[in-house]
């Protein structure tokens, strides 16, 4: 893969860390072409049973690279085209479905400003280790662009509709402590213990019932979209399966012997 993205697989855990450190980690072409296979490709190893999305240097991601979008847009005038905005389709898209579907929890260690798409990645993780000097900022509307990267979804299931409609209509940066008072950061860390804390977080969840983290993924993306009644059976269908994975038994029979379980994620 692109050096733009570096990928490693490790017990387990995929880490997956943005690297244009001197660009902020804004996406160009190359960037979101890397992020997008590496997230899919830890979507779909089952030796990977947890992943964790990071970036080098002092920002998380800021979003679309805007040099390479003006000159884009730049050449869609000459051209008459309108393929700039196709990356929405072909990068951002696919990278959320893939960390919000994949059937293995995604921890998000955000070292620093996370804006516009970044944001999006970070808001697409199912738990976000957040260093005390990281930012958020929706930035869209600043741009005259409308949300992308999931943010119109994951953003209000995170903080509310009402929130989400403010920090969209009117963006702007947020520091880590109010996004964990929002409910955005589910750990706040000191920026020093970022790495540390994050990388704890992920080493817990790919040794923990891989099956079982699957099924809360699935089951609360469906209540939010269902009646009580049909996440009910939902959630019997999912409790069903998890009920006959071997990790339960290995549950079961670790508490009843007072033992730490040794899960083996299936």
């Amino acid at each position: 893969m692109a050096d733009t993205v570096l990928y490693e697989v490790t017990d387990g855990l995929a880490t997956i860390t943005i690297n244009r450190p001197d660009a902020m980690n804004a996406m160009n072409t190359e960037a979101k072409v890397a992020l997008r296979d590496a997230v899919q490709a830890a979507a779909a190893d089952p030796a990977v049973r947890a992943v964790l999305l990071t970036a080098a240097g002092r920002a998380f991601c800021v979003g679309q690279d805007l040099k390479e979008h003006i000159a884009s847009l730049a050449a869609d005038r000459e051209t008459g085209t309108g393929q700039t905005m196709s990356t929405v389709r072909e990068h951002y898209n696919p990278i959320v479905r893939a960390l919000t579907e994949m059937p293995k929890p995604v921890v998000a260690g955000v070292n620093g400003v996370a804006a516009g798409a970044g944001a999006g990645f970070a808001f697409a993780a199912d738990y976000r280790v957040v260093a005390d000097t990281a930012a958020f900022n929706t930035s869209f509307a600043g741009v005259a662009l409308t949300a992308d990267s999931g943010v119109s979804w994951t953003l209000p299931r995170l903080i509310g509709q009402s929130c989400a409609a403010d920090l969209l209509l009117f963006p702007r940066s947020i520091s880590a402590q109010e996004a964990f008072d929002l409910g955005i950061a589910n750990k706040l860390v000191p920026a020093a213990d970022l790495a540390a804390e994050a990388a704890a977080v992920a080493r817990t969840l790919a040794a923990g019932p891989t099956l079982a983290y699957a099924a809360l993924k699935e089951s609360m993306a469906y209540g939010a979209g269902h009646s009580l009644s049909e996440t009910l059976e939902k959630e019997e269908e999912l409790q069903a399966r998890a009920g006959a994975s071997e990790d339960h038994a290995i549950a079961v029979q670790a508490f009843i012997a007072k033992e730490k379980p040794e899960y083996l994620g299936r």
